[in-house]
C-alpha cells in the first residue's frame, strides 16, 4: 500500500478542456516530426557510404529503404502498444524485465550473438538484427515503475534506514548491477549509463529516501572511474574527448570531424545534401553522429528545431506524469516520467558527444538515427506515453480506463 502523499512531488496537471478524449496531438506531432527529420537526414548522411560499399550493392537508397522499413515497423508496433491498457503493462513489467535479462545473456553466447566492430550487441534475425539493450531500456522503465509502486512503503524516509536499504533499495540495486555486468561484457557502456539513469531516477521520483540517494550519487563517480580504468579503450576515448586536436588522425579523428561539421554549418547550414563530412570522412554519420550532419547541412537553425522538438517531448512526458500522479495513478506517473528520463538522457548524451562536451559513446539519437531496434523501442515508448495521457483524459471526464 502506498502511504498518503508518497507521490505528492509529482502532482499538478493541465486543466481539462475541450476534446479531452483526443490524443495529445502536440506530443504525437513532435514525435512524427522527429521521425520525418530522421528519415530525411539518414538518407542524406548515408548516400556516400551506400554507394561505396559492396555490402549495400552500391545502391544510394539502401539505408533509406531499411530505415523507412524500421520507421513503419515502429509505427505499427506503437499502434499495437497504444491499444494495451496501462494496467496491463504493469502486470507484464516483471515478465518483460526477465525476458530482457535473458536476451542480454543470450547475446553473449558464442555462435548466437553477432559481433560488429568488437562489440557483441546483436541477435541475428534473418534480414535484420535485434539489439536487446534497446528492448531492455523499455523493460527497465516499466519494471522500475512497478517496483517503486510495490515497494513504496519501504522507500521513504519514515522507515528505518536499514529497512529502506534491505527491503526497498537493495533488491533493485542488485538486479541493476547484474544488468550492468551483462552490458559491460558486450561491451555497451552507453546503454549501461542510460539504463542506470532510468532505474535510479524512477526510484528517486518514487520517493526513495534522499539520504540513500545522496550516498549513491556520491559513490557513483568512483564506480564510473573504476569502470574506465578497467578498460584502456575507455580511457583513450576520455583523453581524445579532452583534446581531440592532439591526435586528429588517430584517437580524436571522429570527434574532430564532428566538430568540423558543426563549424561548417554556421547559422543556416551549407544546404540539404551538401555535407562534405558525410563523404566518408565522418564515421557513423547516419547513426551515432547524425546530429553533426544535421548541423552541417541545416546549421544552428536545424539543430535548434531538433532540440525544441525534444524539449517539447520531455515537457509533455513530465506533465503527463504529473497529471497521472494527481489522479492517483503512481505506476502511470512513473512510467511517463521514466520514458522522459530515457529519451532525455540518451538524447543529451548523443548531443553532448556530437558537440564534444562528452566522451564518445555508442548511443544513437532517439527517433532520428538509423537503427531498427532503437526506432521500434522509441515508438513503443511514445505510444505508451500517449496511452497514459489518453487514460488521464478519460478519468478527468469520468470514464473508466
Amino acid at each position: 500500500a502506498l502511504r498518503p502523499g508518497a507521490f505528492a512531488g509529482l502532482t499538478g496537471a493541465s486543466t481539462p478542456g475541450r476534446g479531452m478524449l483526443a490524443l495529445d496531438t502536440s506530443l504525437a506531432w513532435a514525435s512524427v516530426l522527429l521521425l520525418a527529420i530522421g528519415l530525411v537526414m539518414v538518407y542524406s548522411a548515408s548516400i556516400a557510404m551506400a554507394e561505396s560499399s559492396a555490402h549495400t550493392g552500391h545502391r544510394p537508397w539502401y539505408f533509406l529503404l531499411r530505415h523507412g522499413t524500421f520507421v513503419c515497423a515502429g509505427l505499427v508496433a506503437g499502434w499495437v502498444a497504444w491499444q494495451v491498457p496501462v494496467r496491463a503493462w504493469q502486470r507484464l513489467a516483471p515478465w518483460l524485465f526477465l525476458a530482457g535479462i535473458a536476451l542480454l545473456a543470450l547475446v553473449l553466447v558464442p555462435g548466437i550473438g553477432r559481433s560488429v566492430n568488437g562489440s557483441r550487441r546483436w541477435l541475428p534475425l534473418g534480414l535484420v538484427s535485434f539489439q536487446p539493450s534497446e528492448f531492455m531500456k523499455l523493460a527497465v522503465v516499466l519494471y522500475a515503475a512497478s517496483y517503486a509502486v510495490r515497494k513504496a512503503a519501504f522507500l521513504h524516509a519514515r522507515q528505518p534506514m536499514r529497512q529502506t536499504l534491505t527491503r526497498g533499495f537493495a533488491p533493485l540495486f542488485a538486479t541493476m548491477v547484474a544488468i550492468g555486468a551483462l552490458l559491460l561484457l558486450e561491451p555497451d557502456f552507453g546503454a549501461f549509463v542510460v539504463i542506470l539513469a532510468i532505474g535510479f531516477a524512477i526510484l528517486f521520483l518514487g520517493g526513495l529516501d534522499w539520504r540513500l540517494f545522496a550516498a549513491l550519487a556520491a559513490l557513483l563517480p568512483f564506480a564510473l572511474s573504476a569502470i574506465l580504468v578497467a578498460a584502456p579503450y575507455r580511457l583513450q576515448r576520455l583523453t581524445a574527448f579532452l583534446d581531440p586536436w592532439s591526435d586528429p588522425l588517430g584517437k580524436g579523428y571522429q570527434l574532430s570531424h564532428s566538430l568540423i561539421a558543426f563549424g561548417r554549418g554556421e547559422l543556416f547550414g551549407v544546404g540539404l545534401g551538401a555535407s562534405v563530412e558525410k563523404l566518408l570522412y565522418l564515421p557513423e554519420a547516419h547513426t551515432d553522429f547524425l546530429l553533426a550532419v544535421i548541423a552541417e547541412e541545416l546549421g544552428f537553425a536545424g539543430v535548434a528545431v531538433v532540440l525544441a522538438l525534444f524539449g517539447w517531448l520531455l515537457f509533455r512526458a513530465w506533465a503527463i506524469g504529473r497529471q497521472a500522479a494527481r489522479l492517483d495513478r503512481p505506476f502511470a506517473a512513473l512510467t511517463a516520467q521514466g520514458i522522459g528520463v530515457w529519451i532525455g538522457c540518451q538524447a543529451f548524451i548523443n548531443i553532448g558527444v556530437n558537440m564534444g562536451v562528452l566522451p564518445t559513446k555508442g548511443l544513437t539519437l532517439p527517433l532520428l538515427s538509423f537503427g531498427g531496434s532503437g526506432i521500434v523501442a522509441n515508438c513503443v515508448a511514445v505510444a505508451i506515453l500517449l496511452r497514459v495521457d489518453y487514460e488521464n483524459r478519460r478519468l478527468l471526464r469520468g470514464y473508466p480506463v
